[in-house]
């Protein structure tokens, strides 16, 4: 690759504009993965680092925990927003919650909530969740034949989903859209942000002071639901850091619903532009499970974390000194042809599928099969119940390079 060209990408895959075309990312880093998948980046706005695109190399490095730390760099902030977090921090770090914990911590904070996000202990709401599909599909129903697939359907029904498991009423639903909107579309004006770090830590400010109230209410009044787990956890006998609560708390609530919103409004599009599979699946309702894993690896919402190298290494045969930051790039290993058989198409019984879009490793997302459980129920009940969807309108991503998706999808159906 031409140096000036590899001087272009290092701006393409950090500018928060590229992640609102598709095309955009996926040209730039199918560049990369065939011609220089560890790739050196000296962007003008960021500190350099490693941008890991290929599979196999993500993969290595996320189960090598000993020498990739999450902490302290966890996802692609501004020179100036990290002299701001500074100020905030002695660490720099936005939020101390599993994704920047290592171990012990890791192990010992993950294991507070581990057993509630099981595969047998998101069993236990099945129940709770086909109700709200069927609830979700009713007001997709009433919405008359057309609607934001986005704003009116998707926000709302993993919103209510984490609302539950948290234990939060509905009627804060609102101000918890509202926060997690601003964190995750920080540089994008239209989806609630566009201040980048000032944006989210005014967010995350109105975050603790909420969850400040839950945590003396679920003290005096402790409940089954992950708030009173938190208001009263301990480890090793010492009551968890306030700073640690808050941003468990965060990223269960915001990251929580966020991501899976993102995943369900683009399988809805991908099965919009690709009827075939839509008629494949409407007919054969078992492929569901798989879909879903297709949803997930199309859209792969979480766009990177960082890791950050121990000592010196080798990364795909790059040298890695120790202190170099390295970026996992989920989107691209979700495309890489080594790995997918014709990665760039949409198939909903793809077989295997072993995407990393909830990360690898040790520090794989709690909430995979939380996430799965609600996007298998709410097209489950949705595809029987509405026909003939299709655009109505123009799709638009948000403006982020972390963590993004599909801010609107005008769609038009029949109930």
């Amino acid at each position: 690759m031409p140096e000036e060209a590899l001087r272009d990408i290092d701006e393409i895959i950090t500018d928060p504009a590229t992640y609102a075309d598709e095309g955009a990312y996926h040209e730039a880093f199918a560049m990369l993965r065939s011609t220089d998948p560890v790739h050196w980046c000296e962007p003008r706005d960021y500190r350099p680092f490693w941008a890991v695109t290929r599979y196999a190399d993500v993969t290595a490095v996320e189960l090598n925990a000993a020498n990739f730390l999450n902490a302290p760099r966890q996802f692609l902030v501004t020179r100036a927003d990290e002299e701001l977090l500074m100020q905030q921090s002695p660490d720099g770090m936005f939020a101390r919650n599993l994704v920047a914990m290592d171990n012990p911590d890791h192990k010992a904070f993950r294991a507070l909530t581990a057993d509630l996000f099981t595969p047998k202990g998101v069993r236990t709401l099945e129940g709770k969740i086909a109700d709200l599909a069927k609830e979700t599909v009713d007001r997709m129903v009433a919405h008359g034949g057309r609607c934001d697939f986005v704003s009116d359907i998707a926000a709302w029904y993993p919103l209510r989903t984490i609302m539950i498991v948290l234990g939060v009423p509905a009627e804060d639903e609102p101000l918890m859209l509202r926060l997690s909107q601003k964190i995750f579309g920080n540089t994008d004006e239209e989806a609630g942000g566009g201040e980048g770090m000032t944006s989210m830590l005014e967010a995350f400010n109105d975050f603790k002071a909420y969850f400040a109230d839950i945590v003396a209410d679920r003290r005096r009044n402790p409940r089954e639901d992950v708030a009173t787990i938190l208001a009263n956890a301990t480890i090793n006998g010492e009551p968890i850091g306030d700073a640690e609560r808050d941003a468990y708390f965060l990223i269960v609530a915001a990251a929580g619903h966020d991501t899976t919103s993102s995943a369900i409004s683009g399988g809805l599009l991908a099965l919009i532009e690709n009827p075939d599979e839509m008629a494949k699946l409407r007919a054969d309702l078992s492929l569901m499970p798989k879909a879903v894993d297709e949803f997930i690896r199309w859209t792969s919402p979480v766009k990177h974390f960082f890791r950050t190298a121990v000592a010196d290494c080798e990364v795909g045969g790059k040298a890695i000194k120790a202190g170099d930051s390295l970026m996992m790039c989920y989107p691209s290993a979700n495309r890489d042809e080594a790995v997918f058989a014709d990665p760039f198409a949409f198939r909903v019984d793809r077989s295997p599928n072993r995407h990393v879009a909830f990360g690898y490793g040790p520090h794989v997302c709690l909430g995979q099969y939380l996430a799965k459980l609600e996007i298998r129920a709410l097209f489950e009940e949705m595809l029987p119940r509405v026909k003939d969807i299709a655009l109505d309108g123009e799709p638009a991503w948000v403006k982020a390079n972390f963590v993004s998706g599909l801010k609107r999808l005008p769609i038009r159906f029949t109930a």
